[in-house]
């Protein structure tokens, strides 16, 4: 993707970066924003929360980190800012174009699979106060995931709703939005309560 182009799906959002990684020997967070545009919140709610799914995920410590990113984006949504702005000690961070394109090349066949089965439903979720109310909620699974790095690989069960979330809104898909805010509940109560418990046990 060598020009800025407004992702429309997640086949766009998989294809661009293995385009990025293709043509360049590292892709920085900057480098995406920049081939997506500054405007598309989407795509970032949907790929750094897929980065804290993967084996990352297990270093202590990256999952709450990638979650402060992930609220900053999302405070941003929520206030109305017309693009994404990152610290460019964010932005500068990279990665190696070769293992980006390799990864993005293994998600070609689920991206289509997923675009060909969502979209397009309730779409009346999607206007007004909705899009500020998933923002809301955003921030709220990325209070849950410090107190869940304590279990194993329990805090990408949020990451999982933040990404589908991002996913709702860059196919317009209500239905899918709906879905994913109750994901995210339940993922809020079984944070509030592994806190609980640790509390208690202690």
């Amino acid at each position: 993707m060598s020009e800025s182009t407004e992702p429309e799906n997640l086949e766009d959002v998989v294809g661009g970066l293995e385009s990025l990684g293709e043509e360049n020997g590292e892709v920085s967070l900057g480098d995406a924003l920049d081939a997506f545009g500054h405007r598309s919140f989407s795509p970032l709610l949907i790929v750094l929360p897929l980065v804290e799914i993967s084996p990352l995920g297990g270093i202590p410590g990256f999952p709450t980190v990638l979650a402060t990113i992930i609220a900053l984006i999302a405070l941003q949504l929520l206030v109305g800012r017309d693009h994404v702005w990152l610290p460019d000690v964010i932005e500068n961070r990279k990665v190696d174009g070769r293992k980006l394109a390799k990864g993005m090349h293994k998600l070609d066949k689920a991206a289509a699979w997923i675009d060909n089965h969502i979209g397009d439903r309730l779409d009346w979720m999607l206007k007004g106060v909705w899009p500020r109310i998933a923002a809301h909620v955003i921030l709220l699974l990325c209070l849950s995931v410090p107190p869940l790095e304590f279990l194993p690989f329990a805090s990408s069960v949020p990451m999982i709703a933040v990404a589908c979330i991002g996913l709702a809104l860059l196919v317009r898909d209500g239905l899918l939005l709906l879905g994913a805010m109750v994901l995210g509940g339940g993922s809020m109560i079984f944070a509030l309560n592994t806190l609980l418990s640790g509390s208690g046990s202690g």
